[in-house]
This record gives structure tokens, C-alpha cells and sequence, in this order.
């Protein structure tokens, strides 16, 4: 098997040194720049696609004469500049969106793919500040390096928008369950409270009977017994609410 059949990815025109091709394998690998005896090559990676952890490469090739020379013959390094403007839309896109989204899945989504975007732009930037430590005078290297930076700027500050906006929306969602909570908890203690006040009548209505006749001796007693039973009622209701009034103290 030739060389050139293992590194598929570099285009069929670029005559590469042969100390360029040891350098190489059959994988693209992470954004780097590579430097032979005469001639160089940058490679960097297109701007992620979402949920597919592959990275789609584009080789830039520095010849021996020190002219550059981009995917489909193309001289120079505009590809890069073309390469920067697709990072940049795809984040201006997001950036427009941000605070419009109402779903928080749109949210999360957008975080999963701000992710990969910034840590490539991350290395990309590093690819071109290699470039520029190895060719200083290069002003177009040298203006893409810092246009690099800048884009990797906007990257990370996109995630760190979407991963705030993301944690925000969770805090509020806690909060407003923990409202929630507290309003049931009111009610189910009112509930206990009207319970407790009834539970001594419910008590002497169940000893007594409800469906037989209350013997003669006890007849005279009974609006005393309900007394007592509303008394007890009172009692258990002020000894429950003193302790729930105790305990939130």
C-alpha cells in the first residue's frame, strides 16, 4: 500500500516531502501544523456537526517556495478565512437565538454543540499560532491567528451563555417546586389541624353509637358530652398548632 493511499485525506495534488508523509498516518487527527524539511502543512478541522463526533479535515500546504495552497488547488490561505466565517455564523446563529428560546431542550442542545465548537476553535487557534512562531513575517497567518483568537472568544463565551441560561431555568424550576411543596405542606397541616379539632367528638360519637338509642341516663348529659367532645376539639387544636408554631421557630 502507497503512501499516499494511507493519507487519503491530504488532496491528490499536494506533492508532499517525504518528511511531511512520516509524519502522517491514515486519520487526520487533531489541528496541528506540521513542518518538513522545506515545506509545512496545516491541518485543521470543519466546524462540528452536532452528534457526530467525527471531524472533517481541510490540509493547507506550504510548498518549498513558501507559497500556500488550500483544498481543490486553491492558492493561498483564504480557505481558513472561509473556515472562520462558518464558525463565526453558526455562533452568531445561536447567539441571536439564545435568549428567545422557551424550551429548555433547545437550550441543552445548544450546549452540547457550543461545547465541541469552542474546544475546536480552542485548537485551531493553537494550529495557527504554531504557524506564526514558525513564519513571524507572515502577516496573513498572522491576522488569521488573531482572528482565530477572537472567534474562539465568542465560542466560549456562547457556551458559558447557554450553560448560565440552562442553570438559570433549573433554579427557577427548583424554586418554584419548592413553592409548590411548601403550599401543599400548608394545606395538608390545616387538614391535620381541622382533623385533630373533630377527632374527640368523632371519638365519643363512635363509643356512644350513632345508630342506637342513647339510654335515659345518659340524655340529660349529652349537650355536656358535646361540650366536653368540642372542648377536647379546642384543646388538641391549640396544643397541635403551639407545637408546628414551636417547631418553625
Amino acid at each position: 500500500m502507497s503512501v499516499r493511499k494511507v493519507t487519503r485525506f491530504v488532496p491528490e495534488e499536494f506533492e508532499l516531502e517525504a518528511d511531511l508523509l512520516d509524519q502522517l498516518s491514515g486519520r487526520s487527527g487533531t489541528q496541528r501544523y506540521l513542518e518538513g524539511e522545506e515545506e509545512a502543512l496545516l491541518i485543521v478541522h470543519e466546524v462540528p456537526v452536532p452528534k457526530i463526533p467525527e471531524r472533517d479535515a481541510l490540509v493547507f500546504w506550504r510548498t518549498a517556495s513558501g507559497d500556500w495552497r488550500g483544498p481543490q488547488g486553491a492558492e493561498g490561505l483564504r480557505g481558513v478565512s472561509k473556515l472562520l466565517d462558518r464558525y463565526q455564523a453558526v455562533i452568531d446563529g445561536y447567539e441571536a437565538n439564545i435568549d428567545e428560546t422557551e424550551e429548555i431542550q433547545e437550550v441543552f442542545e445548544m450546549i452540547r454543540h457550543a461545547g465541541p465548537i469552542a474546544r475546536s476553535m480552542r485548537n485551531l487557534a493553537a494550529a495557527l499560532e504554531a504557524a506564526v512562531r514558525a513564519d513571524e513575517d507572515h502577516r496573513t497567518l498572522i491576522g488569521l491567528r488573531d482572528r482565530a483568537r477572537e472567534v474562539q472568544r465568542a465560542a466560549e463565551l456562547l457556551y458559558s451563555d447557554a450553560k448560565l441560561t440552562l442553570d438559570f431555568w433549573q433554579a427557577e424550576s427548583a424554586e418554584e417546586h419548592q413553592e409548590a411543596a411548601e403550599r401543599l405542606n400548608v394545606i395538608a397541616y390545616r387538614l391535620n389541624l381541622m382533623a385533630g379539632f373533630f377527632l374527640p367528638l368523632v371519638a365519643v360519637a363512635g363509643l356512644l353509637g350513632m345508630n342506637v338509642e342513647i339510654p335515659d341516663f345518659l340524655q340529660p348529659w349529652f349537650w355536656g358530652i358535646l361540650l366536653a367532645g368540642l372542648t377536647l376539639g379546642v384543646a388538641v387544636l391549640f396544643l397541635v398548632g403551639w407545637e408546628g408554631v414551636r417547631k418553625k421557630r
